[in-house]
């Protein structure tokens, strides 16, 4: 993450900011804050206030990530050398604003669901190079962060079944030649193929792109067979606010929302520097 930050950083300044090189006073120090002009959950601040020391910046006041938001509070204040603060200004507005968006939408569907036996999770549907900061996001916002990289659990998707074989076939050669410290989930789209997988020992079993109405006909199958507590039972695609809570009051595990991280809307935050 700090690599990243780095990065950003560099792309921003370019061959150097020749705006603050030409109109701010070296070594002048100013105070200044970041404050919200929105409502929702602070998420990055820690990230934020790390940076700043990081470049000299001293911080002399932050509200702790998790925070609820109201139009004007204020968010983190400093004091440092102007030119500094205006060079990590946008970047660190960008990353905040976004993660507190994140962790806002997040924590609109964890209170919508109201239900700890079900777990709202985000997705690998981050933008790309940020994936880890929109996951911290999501937990933040109370969500299950899901996977963080191909490297945490065999996750069976359709295109590994088309390569694969059967659905089936694909869940036996993950079995064998995968180590039994890592679970295997795997993705679904038909009543036959969940059942298939359940009773074949997936850990996990994602029923994708089914309606309320098909997720219940595989779940009453699954209890008439007496095996639905072998797998937990994921439910993902088409999920949203209108229609989460048909699938809460079925008894399904886990809801998987991509929206929380490729379509959540930025909090609308800005520094000021004082005069």
């Amino acid at each position: 993450m700090d690599k990243i930050i780095e990065y950003m950083l560099a792309e921003d300044e370019g061959f150097g900011d020749i705006t603050s090189n030409a109109v701010v006073e070296e070594g002048k120090v100013v105070n200044g804050s970041i404050v919200s002009k929105d409502e929702g959950i602070l998420a990055g601040i820690d990230i934020i206030r790390d940076l700043f020391e990081e470049y000299g910046i001293k911080v002399l006041f932050w509200i702790k990530d998790g925070a609820k938001l109201s139009a004007g509070d204020v968010l983190i204040s400093f004091v440092g050398e102007a030119r500094t603060v205006l060079l990590l200004e946008r970047t660190a507005l960008n990353l905040i604003m976004r993660m507190s968006g994140v962790a806002t939408a997040a924590n609109h569907y964890v209170n919508l669901v109201d239900n700890p036996s079900v777990r709202v999770a985000g997705t690998r549907k981050t933008s790309p190079a940020i994936g880890k900061f929109d996951k911290y996001a999501l937990k933040v916002g109370g969500a299950d962060t899901h996977r963080f990289s191909l490297d945490d659990m065999v996750l069976i998707k359709d295109n590994h079944i088309a390569s694969c074989g059967t659905p089936l076939e694909t869940l036996k050669k993950a079995k064998q030649n995968t180590s039994f410290s890592k679970k295997i989930e795997i993705e679904v789209e038909t009543l036959n193929d969940a059942i298939e997988c359940v009773k074949n020992g997936a850990d996990i079993v994602m029923l994708d792109n089914m309606d309320s109405s098909q997720v219940k006909e595989v779940l009453c199958k699954l209890d008439e067979l007496n095996i639905r507590q072998n797998s937990l039972i994921e439910v993902s695609g088409g999920i949203t606010e209108e229609n989460i809570l048909d699938y809460v009051d079925l008894g399904v595990d886990i809801i998987s929302i991509g929206a929380l991280t490729h379509s959540s809307r930025s909090l609308n935050f800005s520094l000021r520097i004082e005069e």
